[in-house]
C-alpha cells in the first residue's frame, strides 16, 4: 500500500472495525490518530503507538479539531450492533448521520486528502432479500431505495453525502457496504453482537456448562454470508488506495443459513446441541449475500478466508472470555 498522504485519523477507532485498521496503519509504518467518543477502557483495542483521544465526533467542533493536519481520515464510527440492538434503537441509529455530517464537512473544509466512509448491506432494499437463497445483492439494487429502517437509510444518506462531496467539491471520498464482519477483539456479549459472536458464545457456554441446548433466534433458516475480519481491513485499505469511487460491496459470497453457522461452530467446539427456536427475536431480512463481480473487476480482488477458518479463529477469542468471566468491552492491550 502507497499511503503517502500524510497521517491518519481513525473515527470509531475503539470500535472492533477500527482497533484492527488502526493495528493494521501502524504495522505500515503510519501515524495515525485514534478518536473514540468511549472511555478507553470501553475500546476493544487501545495501540500505544498511536494517539489516542476521548473525542464525540457527533459534535461539530470536535471534529475539526480531530482533523487537523491529517491526509486521510477513515470514518468507522457509529452506534450500532446486531440485529436485536438495530430494530430497537432506529433513532440512536440515526443520530450517527451526526458524525459523518460534521466529519466530511470538516474534513473537506481543512484540507484533508481523502475520506473513507464505512457503509453496510443494511441499505439494500428489504424488497430484494426475502428468499434464503439470496443470489447475491450488486451495487446497482440500492436503488429504489428502501434499507433497513434507522440504521440502513443513516448509512444510505452518508452515501449519498460523500458521493455529492465528490462531485461538488472535487473531495477524494470512498465507500464500502460492510457485509456481516466478525473475528475477535469485538463485540461477543452484551446485547450488540452479531450472530458469529453470538453463537461463538453460546456454544462456549454449553461446552463449559455442561449444557446441551442452544438457543437461536428465528427459524435457524436465515442466510447470511459473513467476513472475517482481516478481509475487511485488507479491502479497506485496497480501496482507500485506488481510484475507485462508488460505493462497492465488501463481503464474503459463502452463503450460509443460522442453522449452518452453528453446525460449524459446534464442528469447531467437538459438541452437538439441542437447538431452540426463538421465532419471536429479532431476525431481519430472510437472506443477505454479497455479489463480489464488481469489485474484483475495479480491484482485481475479493474476500478470501473461508468461513470455518474465521470462525475457529472467533471461537478460540470468544471461549477464552467466556472461560475466564471477563466483560464485554474489556481493554485489550496492544
Amino acid at each position: 500500500m502507497s499511503g503517502d498522504r500524510g497521517p491518519v485519523l481513525v473515527a470509531g477507532a475503539g470500535g472492533f472495525i477500527g482497533g484492527h485498521l488502526v493495528s493494521r496503519l501502524l504495522d505500515e509504518g503510519r501515524q495515525v490518530r485514534a478518536v473514540d467518543m468511549k472511555p478507553f477502557d470501553g475500546w476493544y483495542q487501545v495501540h500505544e503507538a498511536a494517539e489516542n483521544l476521548v473525542s464525540d465526533l457527533s459534535v461539530a467542533g470536535n471534529c475539526e479539531d480531530a482533523v487537523g493536519g491529517m491526509g486521510d481520515v477513515y470514518n468507522l464510527a457509529s452506534d450500532m450492533g446486531g440485529m436485536g440492538f438495530i430494530e430497537n434503537n432506529k433513532a440512536l441509529c440515526m443520530l450517527s448521520v451526526l458524525i459523518n455530517t460534521h466529519l466530511l464537512k470538516a474534513a473537506h473544509e481543512r484540507g484533508c486528502e481523502r475520506y473513507f466512509f464505512a457503509s453496510s448491506a443494511c441499505i439494500y432494499p428489504d424488497y430484494r432479500q426475502r428468499e434464503t437463497d439470496n443470489p447475491g445483492l450488486k451495487e446497482s439494487d440500492a436503488y429504489p431505495a428502501m434499507p433497513e429502517d434507522g440504521y440502513g437509510w443513516e448509512k444510505l444518506f452518508g452515501e449519498r453525502l460523500c458521493r455529492h462531496y465528490l462531485e461538488d467539491f472535487g473531495f477524494e471520498t470512498r465507500t464500502y457496504r460492510y457485509h456481516n464482519v466478525y473475528g475477535p477483539h469485538g463485540t461477543w456479549t452484551g446485547g450488540r453482537e452479531k450472530a458469529p459472536a453470538a453463537i461463538c458464545r453460546k456454544v462456549a457456554e454449553a461446552k463449559i456448562t455442561g449444557t446441551r441446548e442452544i438457543q437461536i433466534w428465528g427459524d435457524g433458516k436465515q442466510s447470511r454470508s459473513f467476513m472475517y475480519i482481516d478481509d475487511c481491513v485488507e479491502g479497506t485499505r485496497r480501496l482507500m488506495e485506488s481510484d475507485v469511487t462508488e460505493p462497492l460491496n465488501l463481503g464474503s459470497e459463502e452463503l450460509v443459513t443460522i442453522d449452518d453457522l452453528v453446525s460449524i461452530v459446534e464442528g469447531i467446539a467437538g459438541i452437538d446441541l439441542e437447538r431452540i427456536y426463538d421465532t419471536s427475536a429479532p431476525q431481519g431480512v430472510r437472506g443477505r449475500n454479497s455479489d463480489n463481480t464488481l469489485i474484483r473487476e475495479r480491484l482485481g480482488w475479493a474476500p478470501e478466508v473461508s468461513l470455518r477458518d474465521g470462525l475457529e479463529q472467533t471461537y478460540r477469542w470468544v471461549y477464552e472470555r467466556v472461560s475466564a468471566g471477563a466483560s464485554a468491552g474489556a481493554t485489550v492491550p496492544d
